[in-house]
């Protein structure tokens, strides 16, 4: 066949491919570049971000910072965006300055921040981007941003990550799981057990499904969705019931010779490991979870339920027995098209360490404990 007639092949980046480079990146401490409305600036995570950096970002142009209007909040500074708050960073601030707005670690210490300088001109769509970057990264959600006039050429200048607002439009998507492989597992709670691996195109973390026996598709499947926890899960932490929780669950499916256990790679109620440490921090100052989640720039619960009902609905299951004392599941599964018929409550784990958590969970997020 003629090479001229055959239909160009392009071995560029998809957005979704895009969006995982500008994660990595931003993990990195790499620069990325946003580009939208008009403008074009460049972006750097202030947990990642180095003062040779800092120093080189204001050889551009003015620096400003943005935050979550959660961490506004606590800050108490005005979020004229709604969802997030812009400033502007003082000439002579240094990295510290910029850590300590951002970062709720020694806030108890150092009450007073600022000057914060409120910026209210213009359009915040590229900085809203950026933060919902820093949170899909498990950063914390807090970025510093300089306009350049011809982003595209100091992106090629210095093998910066592109992305448009159009990219950015599929940070909210629920990305397609592939199911990778299955393979027996004989367990404590059942020896008639298989362990499925599920994989997101858009680079995140796989996700597993635990399945007792072999469910009857055509009948409800006993189900509960468990988010991991690798302090209450493995370590036995005191401070949470996950770890009887997911004890429990795969107990009572192996009772029953039947169910499905989905582990979801959604730690510290989405907001990752080393965010969930800050926030156990911040809870041992006095603040509870979710004041701690909020100081740290991140809503109640950043963790994505419809992940469990594609998982579900791939396996083959469209009426369920969900485990859960969280009543935003059963919600989030009936929106996606399962059948909820009947909620097993979970009511395991609680002990003197944790009763101030589950008072918590039951007052502030809804959970029938």
């Amino acid at each position: 066949m003629n090479p001229i007639n055959q239909p160009a092949i392009s071995l560029a980046a998809t957005p979704t491919q895009k969006l995982a480079r500008a994660r990595s990146d931003l993990r990195l401490g790499m620069p990325i570049v946003l580009v939208g409305r008009g403008r074009a600036m460049v972006c750097v995570a202030i947990e990642a971000l180095t003062q040779e950096r800092l120093r080189a970002m204001r050889t551009i142009g003015d620096v400003e910072l943005a935050l979550t209007q959660r961490r506004a909040e606590t800050l108490k500074a005005r979020a004229y965006d709604g969802d997030l708050a812009r400033f502007s960073v003082p000439p002579d601030a240094e990295l510290r300055w910029l850590i300590a707005v951002a970062d709720p670690a020694d806030d108890l210490n150092v009450p007073m921040k600022g000057p914060l300088n409120s910026l209210r001109e213009g359009n915040a769509d590229l900085h809203r981007a950026a933060i919902a970057l820093t949170k899909t990264a498990e950063l914390l959600p807090a970025v510093v941003m300089v306009a350049v006039p011809d982003g595209l050429s100091l992106a090629t200048r210095d093998g910066l990550n592109v992305l448009t607002l159009d990219d950015c439009g599929d940070l909210n998507r629920l990305a397609p799981l592939s199911s990778v492989i299955s393979a027996r597992l004989p367990m404590a709670a059942s020896e008639a057990g298989r362990v499925h691996i599920f994989r997101p195109d858009d680079g995140g973390s796989e996700h597993y499904a635990i399945e007792i026996g072999r469910p009857d598709r055509d009948q409800p499947v006993l189900a509960r969705l468990h988010s991991a926890c690798f302090t209450g899960d493995v370590l036995g932490s005191l401070k949470c019931d996950c770890g009887p929780q997911l004890r429990s669950a795969l107990i009572q499916m192996g009772a029953e010779r039947s169910g499905v256990l989905l582990y979801l790679n959604q730690e510290g109620r989405g907001i990752g490991l080393a965010n969930k440490m800050r926030a156990y921090s911040l809870q041992d100052q006095g603040f509870d979870t979710v004041e701690a989640n909020h100081r740290l720039g991140f809503e109640d619960d950043e963790r994505d339920f419809r992940i469990g009902a594609a998982i579900l609905t791939k396996m083959g299951f469209s009426r369920v027995r969900l485990l859960t004392n969280n009543p935003k599941k059963v919600t989030i599964l009936e929106s996606c098209g399962l059948q909820v018929v009947e909620r097993v409550p979970l009511r395991v784990g609680a002990s003197d360490q944790n009763k101030a958590y589950l008072a918590t969970k039951a007052s502030k997020s809804g959970h029938l404990l």
